[in-house]
């Protein structure tokens, strides 16, 4: 198909120019925002979600909401908790949730993820329990799945990285944020610098196949110079991906919005984001989103593999665990969301206590134009891109028809169309915190300003 202009250079310029003046707006990593979900009217038996649903393979998720600390700026599902009979219970359920849900694994599992929280917080004994959950109840088989755990680097010891070996985790993810004291304890996250060191050196010692290290640009106090200084000592240990976070403050985190800008007046993030889009390409990153960088020579996985495909529009999803969420094509389902402790705390009760959990009661169901507004969101904001090709099979119509506001992505020259592809350059994915933001619909941005963070 050709794409014909129909914005004049003013649009486009002004256009342009609001992305440049507030780039960092949510951060959407999925579509519709969980805080666009809402109780279903009736519940929803989940083998009627799932009976036909037509993605190839499945994505298994497991999600473990424990922490040693909320750190500032985080607003995940996730409790402070280190109790060991409380983790035990919590796995308990997670074990019975998947007794329920083991019939409607009709697919093979392409991918297998481990996040929260901080997974590793678990005992050498419960992280095993999950793999077994995973393997001997869902259905995973190891040999044609990769396999991804998040950690941090106190809960890093050679007990739980021979779980992980053994069980063939394949990438490894640890959250850093920064190698500065200082700029660690601005945001609430108690983390000495040796202490990040000494993970990193025994996750070495392990030779997983992938390493992801998590960084945070935008901290209060931080400066170029600081910056680069905790990028450089990242890329010393050679991780074959590393993710890169914009700063965000909200009103119901620990970190405050005016706790930020009273601290450092500037919003250096753009400067910062740049510079290390820079720095990594020197070191032969290329960059696959906003946020996620690889290097190109690491495989990724074990070598004894042979990987099923997954689609990057992550239907097919099972998320196993309270705060997790389940995507089918036409809805997504999850448990109820909170942030504050006490929110938190009740949810995870109510999951425990739960005896059966083979109906879905919160979540959203997508229509037609939501499916292809989450199909295109999807595919520009990684480097991959939209092929166009791949939208009009699915939905017998053309992107551009359907959202013709996407012709300001290519006059802009943040984007442009080369062999069939909808694909954004550097510049383009910079602003996808912005992008992304511009193309939630009416009805789900209604819905997410109603909501009410309990």
């Amino acid at each position: 198909m050709t794409e014909t202009a129909v914005y004049n250079a003013e649009q486009v310029e002004a256009w342009k120019q609001e992305l440049a003046a507030a780039p960092y707006r949510s951060y959407l990593y999925s579509y519709p925002h969980k805080t666009a979900y809402r109780p279903f009217e009736d519940s929803k038996p989940l083998a009627d979600l799932w009976k036909n649903e037509p993605s190839e393979s499945f994505f298994l998720y497991m999600h473990i909401p424990f922490c040693g600390a909320r750190c500032g700026f985080c607003n995940l599902f996730t409790l402070p908790d280190k109790r060991e009979d409380v983790h035990a219970r919590y796995v308990d359920a997670l074990e019975r949730q998947a007794r329920d849900w083991a019939a409607l694994a009709s697919r093979p599992f392409a991918r297998f993820a481990i996040g929260g929280g901080t997974p590793t917080l678990l005992r050498a004994d419960q992280l095993t329990r999950l793999f077994d959950i995973a393997e001997g109840i869902m259905g995973l088989n190891p040999r044609e799945a990769s396999i991804s755990v998040e950690t941090s680097p106190e809960t890093v010891d050679p007990q739980r990285l021979q779980v992980l070996k053994e069980r063939g985790v394949d990438r490894v993810s640890m959250g850093i944020q920064s190698f500065i004291e200082a700029e660690a304890a601005a945001i609430y996250r108690p983390q000495k610098p040796d202490e990040v060191r000494r993970a990193l050196e025994l996750l070495g010692s392990f030779n997983f196949p992938l390493l992801n290290l998590d960084l945070i640009y935008g901290l209060p106090g931080q400066t170029l110079d600081t910056w680069l200084y905790s990028l450089d000592q990242a890329l010393a240990y050679k991780p074959g991906e590393i993710f890169l976070y914009p700063l965000y403050t909200r009103e119901h985190t620990i970190l405050k919005p005016g706790d930020v800008s009273a601290a450092a007046p500037e919003d250096l993030r753009w400067t910062l984001y740049m510079a290390a889009c820079e720095r990594l390409a020197e070191h032969g990153y290329e960059q696959f989103s906003m946020r996620r960088f690889a290097r190109r020579d690491v495989v990724g996985y074990s070598p004894d593999k042979s990987l099923l495909a997954y689609g990057c529009q992550e239907e097919g999803m099972m998320g196993l665990g309270c705060g997790a969420r389940s995507y089918t094509q036409n809805v997504h389902y999850a448990s109820r969301y909170g942030v504050s402790r006490k929110a938190t705390e009740s949810i995870i009760a109510d999951y425990v206590a739960t005896e059966r959990y083979d109906t879905a009661d919160y979540g959203f169901v997508l229509d037609a134009q939501e499916q292809r507004r989450r199909f295109v969101l999807k595919g520009i904001l990684h480097s991959e891109g939209l092929k166009l090709s791949d939208y009009q099979q699915r939905f017998s119509t053309e992107p551009f028809d359907d959202l013709p506001q996407l012709r300001l992505l290519t006059e802009s020259e943040l984007a442009w169309i080369e062999d069939g592809v909808l694909r954004m350059g550097r510049e383009g994915l910079g602003y996808s915190d912005a992008i992304g933001d511009w193309l939630i619909s009416d009805p789900v941005r209604s819905r997410m300003s109603a909501f009410i963070l309990p």
